[in-house]
């Protein structure tokens, strides 16, 4: 439980963050309310805003917090209907926003007691985001430009040392996020080692190695493994191979936390299976009243629903029935928890559209036990759907969803929205050239440049063939043209492997910006007129679609 208890400190920590901003929020969004008519977006994104934060609040130990917003959440909801606000309406939304942000500090406060200050955090999580620092030991400097580049192309900051001790030096001065040894003379290996040893002594988690070396046997492979080594590879690398194994050693950052929707009309038996899965790094939302689950399903959005069998008004069979019914829900897990042991039951309930049946009372581990394996494996083919196979970005028609979803979200907020299309230069020849398996190593260099560097909140999507197409949200068109700008210069410095030796590949890309433009088709025609412009010009380059 060690090491989900550190994994959830390390959410808690980040929903702290997070938890200010979306006061702030809140409060926007109230001061845009006058007394009369409130625009119904407002009031929605309101209750919409109200909602989200009352389920996971709590979760991360803000209990008042999540208090006062399902306070809030349930006074804006019958105002949807009617889409008024009068004064005293306005004046509850607004003490309500008042307690919610002085039961927010009270919480802070505790968390900068407990040693968590909002800079400490602030520092930790951008250390995690951005901890990309190499140190690079060759003992032939002149041979490093053929490494360093291709790092820095993705966003790696490189150290470069020539002899061990100004590589143990440079460990104690700038601690990185790993190691890598040049090694041209293999018979080192045990100083390397000493070395290695001496620079992990103390640490709670040793700093990942890889080795590169001109040695393919298996005795200085062993030697490597003995040293420390966590990767190897024989040079020239495979700089693509490289930098996955990079990213996966070096990512610290927790995973998405599973989401876990829990439909009981007992609220203190759910609280207690919401602990449970909470424990276990898990992010949960109660249901209590099972005619609301819809608005949780599209709120929410969880991986699995764990769901009681008996219920008032609706049973757990109607219930699963009608979710079965929604396309986009086909696919959820929908895990029943109830005291019935009749098999014939259990097979029915199965029937309705159940994936498993769990009779109470479950252990924790089991529970836990139970819903990742479900959930998991329910993630994996949801991305099989959702996502291209050769690149792992979002599939053209996911994409295209990802894209509306994204342009009313920022029509409702009246924030900006940035969407590019970016067209790899003269592809066809790459693969005349060099073979189709190297063009698809150039296709997924590009992918994992656009992750690498990009926002989590962006998203990227292969268009089509050597077309990717990327939205940019709460982004302005300058804004992203320096960050498309600056993509480009560092796949134009990407040097991609072959057997008729390396070479590098450029790409164009058009730009088109929400509100200049107000649907997706005007957006998508715009940035693709960007595009065909930018290769008018002799591609190699970005261009801004700018109305007329």
């Amino acid at each position: 439980m060690s090491s989900l208890q550190e994994q959830l400190n390390v959410l808690r920590r980040s929903y702290a963050l997070q938890i200010q901003e979306r006061v702030q929020q809140l409060e926007m969004l109230s001061r845009d309310i006058k007394t009369g008519v409130a625009g119904d977006h407002v009031l929605h994104e309101i209750h919409m805003q109200a909602h989200r934060l009352a389920g996971s609040a709590a979760s991360f130990g803000f209990q008042e917090p999540g208090r006062v917003a399902r306070r809030l959440e349930l006074y804006v909801r019958p105002l949807l209907e009617a889409g008024l606000v009068d004064e005293d309406q306005h004046q509850e939304i607004e003490s309500c926003l008042h307690a919610l942000r002085e039961a927010v500090e009270k919480d802070l406060a505790l968390f900068r007691d407990q040693g968590f200050s909002a800079e400490q955090q602030t520092e930790e999580l951008l250390h995690q985001d951005h901890s990309r620092r190499i140190c690079l030991l060759d003992t032939e400097p002149e041979s490093m430009h053929d490494i360093v580049p291709q790092l820095e192309a993705f966003g790696y900051t490189v150290r470069t040392y020539s002899d061990l001790n100004a590589l143990r030096q440079g460990v104690a001065q700038e601690p990185p996020a790993a190691l890598i040894l040049k090694l041209i003379a293999p018979e080192d290996t045990s100083l390397v080692a000493q070395t290695i040893r001496e620079i992990q002594q103390g640490r709670e988690l040793p700093l990942p190695v890889i080795f590169i070396s001109s040695r393919d046997d298996i005795d200085a492979r062993l030697q490597a493994v003995r040293a420390g080594c966590d990767a190897y590879f024989t040079m020239p690398p495979d700089f693509g191979a490289l930098i996955d194994k990079l990213d996966s050693i070096t990512a610290i950052s927790p995973a998405e936390p599973i989401r876990i929707l829990i439909v009981d009309d007992e609220p203190i038996l759910a609280a207690a299976y919401a602990l449970v899965l909470q424990r276990a790094g898990m992010l949960t939302e109660i249901v209590s009243d099972p005619l609301v689950v819809l608005e949780s399903l599209n709120e929410f959005r969880p991986d699995l629903i764990l769901m009681d069998l008996y219920m008032p008004n609706c049973t757990g069979l109607e219930l699963a029935a009608v979710i079965r019914q929604q396309p986009a829900y086909v696919g959820i897990p929908i895990v029943f928890l109830s005291a019935e042991t009749d098999f014939d039951k259990q097979l029915a309930a199965m029937q309705m559209g159940g994936d498993d049946f769990l009779t109470k009372t479950i252990q924790p581990d089991q529970l836990v036990s139970a819903v990742t394996s479900r959930a998991q494996r329910s993630i994996v083919l949801r991305s099989l759907m959702t996502t291209d196979s050769l690149t792992g970005l979002l599939n053209h028609t996911s994409f295209k969803e990802r894209l509306a979803l994204e342009l009313a979200r920022a029509q409702r907020l009246s924030t900006p929205l940035a969407f590019a299309l970016i067209d790899i230069d003269h592809f066809k020849s790459v693969n005349d050239t060099y073979g189709h398996p190297t063009g698809d190593r150039v296709l997924r260099s590009l992918a994992r440049l656009l992750t690498q560097r990009l926002r989590k909140t962006d998203a990227v999507g292969r268009y089509g063939g050597e077309e990717f197409g990327v939205i940019l949200p709460s982004t302005t068109g300058a804004m992203a043209f320096k960050i498309l700008h600056e993509l480009h210069i560092g796949f134009a410095r990407i040097r991609h492997p072959s057997e008729r030796g390396d070479f590098s590949v450029t790409f164009s890309c058009g730009i088109a910006t929400f509100p200049e433009y107000q649907d997706a088709i005007s957006l998508n025609d715009a940035a693709d007129k960007a595009l065909y412009e930018a290769k008018r010009r002799g591609r190699d380059q970005v261009v801004l679609s700018i109305p007329i």
